[in-house]
Formats: structure tokens, C-alpha cells, sequence
């Protein structure tokens, strides 16, 4: 797996997460809550 580094660090992400202010949260929320929760239970 491709690897990130600095000179005292090491990481692999594996994920991409949004956060979305609070106004869009209340759009996205109300069709997409029970997906997006299943999704981060499964994490």
C-alpha cells in the first residue's frame, strides 16, 4: 500500500471524510442520514 511520509512521520489514509456546515448538514442529513450513519457504525 502506498504510504505517506515527513521526516519524523509516517501515515496511511484510508478515508476521506467531509464536514459540512451546519445550514448544508440539515440538507444532506434529511436524505442521507441512515446511509451516512451505517457507513460510520461500519468504521
Amino acid at each position: 500500500m502506498d504510504k505517506n511520509s515527513l521526516s519524523h512521520t509516517r501515515w496511511e489514509c484510508k478515508y476521506h471524510l467531509v464536514f459540512a456546515p451546519k445550514y448544508r448538514r440539515q440538507e444532506i442529513y434529511g436524505k442521507l442520514k441512515v446511509d451516512i450513519g451505517k457507513i460510520l457504525r461500519d468504521l
